[in-house]
């Protein structure tokens, strides 16, 4: 077939099992026939060869007898075989827990190459919207214990008819704040900030509840039926047992009682500082408090519908890679990218890697210690080699997180140029934590996760955990804010515009960070943490984090049914 671009050149050598470099690339396309220059250079490299560099295709070009004499329709036509395929466990899944919930689980459910595939409710197909404040709060929409299936058994998911098409694909970053940095740390870069949160979370509000400003409610009679929408600027307790609630809008504040007796009290219980929520509720005889009768908040509307592929293509959803520490599984990541090679994994076209690629230096107490790489930049180096054994026509997104060399507080960019330089492998997209993937009609919203350590931290056990981190992610969904709570943990730099809102209702939500597995679906979003690529190391002891480590989420886009595979 005819090689008009360096995608096809990228896509024709992904099918023999190869990677290139760019340069190598370059130069097969401006061969006189690419075609041949492709097939010779690979008749031509090393048996063990995974990756076609300049020199093997400078060697074929400068033998002027290669290409000539080279007949591309022959019998003698050969590559190097594909690495080995991983081994299917065909045996039923059907008794496997739907949300894999720590590593306890791990071993048992999943052995190198068997997987597990959620699917849909179809409870969900029930159009009617609720009101949050008055159903469970711990509402899911998870796919129930039967939809586990083996996909190998699945006829319409054959390999073999999958083709890799770049003309098909269609990826496109939105929210991506690189380059765009406004704040200087002043006092009035916050009240921005704010402003901008208050403004746009609170017009998904107002749909609920008829909003009155502060000051409107300070001056209405005592008795009267009102509605705020604020801030939260303080939660206490009282003697008596109930809930003193602090509002604040752009024209004041004003404080709400949430009495014991209202049943209210499982709701208060997820409650953070700085988030926005609506109050509604009569005022006292002399209109100084408003008595809640219902609390609200954004939340994710029942009757959200997902966009799909109209192609059957899926992505791997990895995080926390970690290379430069010395509990970097590299034989796990070899695994995995040669299992990317496979025909099996053809379907692959996508991988979404969200945040701490490297291990860092100085990140925790004597980390030193534990680090195989001590020099930042040859931590990059190390994992652009890694990065580059992924097949080379794979669209790849990247995010930071807090491990990786770019500013701490959120929004994250996408790194420095000269880090950017250094990372740039099959033309990677290096975008700022958070960011809005659009894939082939799926919404992604992929955002590392450290505000999900203070989510576990504030909100009871049940509600949010280290063993189901796809929990405390659906706390920030209901928030529609990724890190809602504004001194703690999770530092936020101010910007004129509150990057952190999730405006527009993701069809998955994907996360890191935490080096936990777990999954699970919140009104008809799936949201992902996709574990690490790291064993225990002696901190993570010390602060009993048990790892889930060398797993690969992979998602398909055209039904939204998502695979778990294990490489470690």
């Amino acid at each position: 077939m005819p090689l008009e671009s360096n995608a096809r050149i990228v896509s024709e050598l992904a099918k023999r099992g190869y990677n290139a470099e760019r340069e190598a690339i370059t130069l097969l396309a401006g061969a006189s026939e690419p075609t041949l220059a492709l097939e010779a250079t690979v008749e031509h490299a090393p048996a063990d060869a995974l990756r076609i560099t300049t020199e093997h295709v400078r060697a074929v070009l400068d033998d002027s007898r290669s290409v000539p004499d080279y007949d591309s329709g022959s019998d003698n036509n050969t590559s190097v075989s594909t690495p080995n395929e991983i081994e299917q466990n065909t045996e039923t899944v059907d008794s496997s827990p739907v949300e894999i919930e720590g590593s306890t689980n791990h071993g048992n459910d999943l052995v190198d190459g068997d997987s597990h595939r959620t699917e849909s409710d179809p409870a969900e197909s029930d159009p009617a919207e609720s009101d949050p404040a008055e159903s469970d709060s711990n509402a899911t929409d998870d796919p129930p214990r039967d939809s586990l299936r083996d996909p190998s058994r699945d006829p319409s998911r054959d390999p073999s008819a999958h083709v890799r098409d770049p003309d098909r694909r269609d990826l496109s970053v939105g929210n991506d704040m690189t380059g765009n940095s406004t704040g200087t740390g002043e006092y009035d870069d916050f009240v921005r900030t704010f402003r901008d949160r208050y403004e746009r979370l609170s017009k998904v509000l107002r749909g609920r509840v008829n909003h009155r400003p502060a000051e409107a409610i300070a001056s209405m009679p005592g008795g009267s039926d009102a509605s705020m929408i604020g801030l939260v600027n303080d939660v206490r307790s009282t003697r008596s047992g109930h809930w003193l609630v602090e509002l604040e809008d752009t024209t004041g504040t004003f404080p709400a009682l949430i009495m014991k007796d209202k049943g209210l009290a499982d709701v208060v219980d997820e409650i953070l500082m700085d988030e926005c929520i609506a109050v509604e509720g009569t005022l006292a005889d002399d209109a100084g408090i408003l008595f809640a009768d219902s609390l609200h908040f954004p939340d994710v509307p029942r009757t959200h519908r997902t966009g799909t592929a109209d192609r059957h293509v899926q992505a791997a959803l990895i995080s926390d890679v970690h290379v430069g520490s010395d509990e970097f599984m590299a034989d796990a990541w070899h695994r995995f990218t040669d299992w990317l090679h496979t025909p099996e994994a053809d379907p692959v076209e996508y991988l979404l890697l969200a945040g701490d690629m490297v291990e860092g230096v100085g990140v925790y107490p004597n980390q030193d210690e534990e680090l195989d790489i001590v020099d930042i930049y040859e931590q990059y180096e190390r994992f652009a080699e890694y990065l580059k054994e992924v097949p080379g026509d794979t669209e790849i997104v990247m995010i930071p997180g807090n491990h990786d060399a770019v500013r701490l507080a959120e929004p994250q960019p996408g790194f420095t140029e000269e880090l950017r330089g250094i990372m740039d492998v099959h033309d990677a997209r290096i975008v700022s934590n958070p960011a809005t993937v659009h894939v082939e009609g799926v919404e992604v919203l992929m955002y590392h996760g450290v505000s999900l350590d203070e989510v576990i931290a504030e909100l009871p056990e049940e509600k949010a955990s280290y063993d189901e981190p796809h929990k405390a992610m659906y706390q920030l969904l209901k928030k529609r804010h990724v890190a809602p709570q504004f001194g703690g943990h999770t530092r936020v730099a101010p910007e004129e515009r509150d990057y952190l809102v999730i405006d527009d209702v993701p069809d998955v939500f994907h996360t890191g960070h935490v080096h936990k597995l777990g999954w699970g679906k919140y009104h008809n979003v799936l949201a992902v943490n996709s574990g690490c690529w790291q064993a225990q190391t002696d901190f993570q002891k010390s602060v009993n984090i048990d790892p889930d480590a060398g797993f690969a989420p992979i998602l398909d886009l055209d039904t939204l049914e998502m695979t778990v595979r294990k490489f470690a």
